[in-house]
């Protein structure tokens, strides 16, 4: 309570003593991140799509690991999507009101042509933010998967989720401030499902991001680095087999290792599914 009377380094020591409260309280809530990440890894395999949507924060987080899945995973932008209350425009300015109406959040949903193969992530701190409770309804509605990512125990979202991830954050340094621990949970339970869903349809080789689209030169370099440690190869047969693969770094490292073309990779990787591991291993077999 008298937060505003202490000095700088004090503010600061409290606030780093309560974040580090937070992935413990998300470590409570990982059967329940486990069964949204089987939900987002059907989804893909069938052809759907993995949608975040929430209000003010929680909407902007979503958009914000919707925005990085294609540049990280190389995969079309429709697949993984993010939508807040008001529309773009609520990501820089807030749009009073917009999380009001439970209609709304069915309404947005209904404009991307929904499906029984999506999963719909409701994210809200409070838990029972009426914009997202209509999403997720509307979600049910068409069958889709639903998971609902909330700050607080039996919220009233969970009641409308098949998954529901309650993280108790406890009350923020600044009352009410939902931006802070609230947020930080939200952003890795988010990370943890679109990540490990990437693995889980092939997106990762070891610990290496394989579907990078090099599309400028900081990420050209990271290709190649990627390319030498998956192979053991040096910098220059990186660079070849980079342009060799159009760019593909998949492609590449199943051309060195197998010692193919860059149409048998193709061919290989898509009888293993896109897994450069189960490619490598029918080879060997």
């Amino acid at each position: 309570m008298d937060l505003d009377t202490k000095p700088i380094r004090k503010i600061l020591q409290i606030m780093n003593e309560e974040d580090a409260s937070v992935p413990l309280a998300v470590g409570k809530e990982l059967d329940q991140i486990e069964k949204a990440v089987t939900f987002a890894i059907e989804s893909f395999k069938v052809g759907g799509r993995l949608i975040y949507i929430g209000a003010g924060t929680s909407g902007r987080l979503g958009i914000l690991d919707a925005s990085e899945c294609p540049p990280t995973f190389g995969v079309d932008h429709s697949m993984v999507q993010g939508i807040i209350a008001g529309g773009l425009k609520a990501l820089t300015t807030s749009v009073e009101g917009a999380e009001d109406y439970e209609s709304l959040g069915g309404e947005d949903l209904k404009a991307l042509q929904l499906s029984n193969h999506d999963t719909v992530v409701g994210i809200a701190a409070s838990g029972r933010t009426p914009y997202v409770i209509g999403a997720l309804k509307y979600a049910k509605s068409v069958g889709a998967k639903t998971v609902s990512i909330s700050n607080n125990k039996n919220s009233l979202m969970s009641v409308f989720s098949d998954v529901s991830i309650e993280v108790d954050t406890g009350p923020e340094v600044i009352a009410g401030s939902t931006r802070l621990k609230a947020g930080t949970a939200q952003k890795l339970v988010i990370n943890m499902i679109s990540t490990t869903a990437m693995i889980g349809i092939g997106k990762v080789y070891e610990n290496l991001m394989v579907d990078v689209q090099p599309s400028n030169m900081k990420l050209v370099e990271r290709a190649k680095s990627i390319i030498m440690e998956a192979t053991g190869t040096d910098y220059e047969t990186a660079g070849k087999y980079l342009e060799l693969s159009r760019g593909h770094v998949k492609e590449a490292i199943v051309m060195i290792l197998l010692k193919c073309s860059y149409e048998e990779a193709i061919e290989r990787l898509r009888q293993s599914g896109g897994f450069i591991r189960k490619t490598l291993k029918r080879n060997h077999n």
